[in-house]
C-alpha cells in the first residue's frame, strides 16, 4: 500500500485528479473536513480517510477497503484521494489545520513518531490490544516515544533493481550478485546503447535517497544509518564520504534523462525497454500492465561488503488518526478493520498485487515476483525503511537537495555534504 508525479499537472490530469490537485491545501482540508460532522451507518459517526494513494489500482484498492469497511455498518468514512506529491508536502497542513481530517495514510516509524511528538496523533493503543496475532517488530515500528500506539499497519513492500526478463534475455545478461559484477552489467548494458540505470527525480527527488539509504547501509551498515538519520552522527563524516565516492562510480551510467522526469516516467523508461534497471519501490507497478508485470523481475541491491550485514529497505505503510477527531470511535473501528487479514487480502486482490499484507495470516499474491520478495526480506538481517521513514519529513528535503546536486556536480563532495550538516542540524535543532 504506497504510491508516492511528467509535471504534476500531467500525471494528476493522466489519473484524472487534475481538479483536485489544483485545490489549495484549505479547500482540500475544509473538503475533508466537513463529512466528519456527519452521522454514518447504524448512527455512529462519519469520518474522512486522507489518502495518498492515488495511483489507478492503489486508488481502487483503498475504494474496496473503504467500501467493505461501510457495509459493516460500524461507521461511515469518505475517501478522499489527493496526489501523492501534493499530499506529501500538504500533510503537516493537514493535521495542524483546526478541523483536520481524521484518518490518514501515511508511514510507521520514525516519522509518524515525529508527529506523536508534536500532538498531532491520535492514541489507538487500545486498538493494538485486539491485535494478538500482530509480532511485536510491528508493534514497536507503531509506538511513538512515550510508548503509546499511534500507528496502525496495513502492507509493506520491498526495494530492488527491477527489469524486464524478455529485456534482460534479449540482451544476453543475468542479474548481478557483487558490486564488481552490476559494474560489469552497466559496462554492457552501455555498450549495447541503453542507459542502463534509470532515475525520476523530476518532481519526485525523494527517489534518489534509495541510493544514498542501500549505499549507506551495504558499506556502513543499519545501525550506523539509523543513528545518522536521528541526528547521533554527522552527514559529512568520512563514512558519508565512503558512500558519495562509491556512488560515482555509477553515476556516467544512470540515464541522462532521468533528472528531468519523475519516477512514473522513469518506470515508463523501463517497461519500454528505454532504460535497462531501475533502484524503485514495488509501488511502481500500479501503473503497469498485468502483462508487463508478469515479465517483471528484480535483483537485491548487489553486496559491496561482505562483512557488513545484510539489511533491506522494507516500507511498512498504514494509518494514523488525528488527535483532532471528533469521532474516535469510528476511527478505531476502521483501524480495526485495516488491520485484518480480510481488509488486507482485499486490498492486495485489487491493486497491482505487488505488495505484503502485515497480517501474518493474510494471504499474498500468487505471484513468484511477491514469494522473491517476500523470501529476501525474511533472509535479511536487518531491516529499515526508507530516508525520511527512518528520519522525518522534515529531514528529507535536505536530503533531496543534497543528493540532486550531487548528481549534478559529484565533483563537490565535500561541499555538499558539509551544507547537508548545516540544513540536519537546523531540522534537529527544531
Amino acid at each position: 500500500m504506497s504510491d508516492h508525479d511528467p509535471s504534476r499537472r500531467r500525471f494528476l490530469g493522466h489519473i484524472g485528479l487534475a481538479s483536485l490537485g489544483a485545490l489549495g491545501a484549505t479547500s482540500l482540508v475544509g473538503c475533508a473536513s466537513s463529512a466528519s460532522t456527519s452521522s454514518g451507518g447504524n448512527g455512529a459517526g462519519a469520518i474522512t480517510l486522507q489518502s495518498n494513494l492515488s495511483s489507478p489500482q492503489a486508488k481502487t484498492a483503498m475504494e474496496k477497503v473503504v467500501e467493505n469497511f461501510n457495509k459493516l455498518n460500524k461507521g461511515k468514512a469518505t475517501l478522499n484521494t489527493i496526489a501523492s506529491e501534493t499530499y506529501r508536502t500538504q500533510l503537516p497542513t493537514y493535521l495542524t489545520s483546526a478541523n483536520p481530517p481524521d484518518l490518514y495514510t501515511w508511514y510507521a516509524g520514525s516519522v509518524a513518531n515525529d508527529y506523536a511528538r508534536k500532538g498531532l496523533l491520535l492514541d489507538v493503543s487500545d486498538v493494538w490490544n485486539g491485535l494478538t496475532e500482530y509480532p511485536g517488530s510491528l508493534r514497536s515500528l507503531s509506538t511513538d516515544a512515550t510508548g503509546k500506539q499511534v500507528f496502525v499497519p496495513m502492507t509493506n513492500y520491498w526495494w530492488g533493481f527491477f527489469y524486464r526478463k524478455s529485456h534482460f534475455a534479449k540482451w544476453g545478461v543475468q542479474e548481478p550478485k557483487t558490486w564488481a559484477e552490476f559494474l560489469t552489467l552497466c559496462q554492457t548494458l552501455k555498450g549495447k546503447g541503453i542507459p542502463p540505470i534509470g532515475i525520476g527525480l523530476g518532481d519526485t527527488p525523494w527517489v534518489a535517497s534509495a541510493w544514498f539509504d542501500y549505499l549507506n547501509i551495504r558499506i556502513n551498515g543499519a545501525p550506523f544509518h539509523r543513528e545518522l538519520l536521528a541526528g547521533k552522527q554527522r552527514f559529512d563524516d568520512p563514512k558519508v564520504k565512503a558512500v558519495f565516492t562509491r556512488w560515482r562510480e555509477v553515476l556516467p551510467y544512470f540515464d541522462p534523462k532521468g533528472k528531468a522526469y519523475p519516477f512514473q516516467e522513469a518506470t515508463t523508461a523501463l517497461l519500454a525497454g528505454k532504460t535497462g534497471m531501475f533502484l524503485i519501490g514495488t509501488f511502481f507497478a500500479d501503473a503497469a500492465s498485468t502483462e508487463a508485470i508478469d515479465d517483471i523481475d528484480f535483483f537485491r541491491f548487489p553486496i559491496i561488503d561482505p562483512a557488513v550485514p545484510v539489511a533491506e529497505e522494507a516500507p511498512t505503510d498504514g494509518f494514523f488518526a488525528s488527535a483532532k477527531t471528533a469521532n474516535p470511535t469510528s476511527v478505531k473501528a476502521f483501524l480495526t478493520y485495516a488491520a485484518s487479514a480480510e481488509a488486507q487480502e482485499a486490498y492486495i486482490a485489487n491493486s497491482a498485487g505487488i505488495v505484503l499484507p502485515t497480517h501474518p495470516k493474510a494471504k499474498a499474491a500468487d505471484r513468484p515476483l511477491v514469494a522473491k520478495g517476500k523470501a529476501m526480506l525474511e533472509s535479511a538481517q536487518e531491516l529499515t525503511q526508507f530516508f525520511n521513514r527512518d528520519s522525518s519529513d522534515s529531514l528529507q528535503p535536505t536530503a533531496d537537495t543534497a543528493l540532486t546536486k550531487f548528481i549534478d556536480k559529484p565533483d563537490q563532495i565535500d561541499a555538499i555534504l558539509s551544507e547537508w550538516q548545516a540544513s540536519a542540524e537546523k531540522v534537529f535543532k527544531g
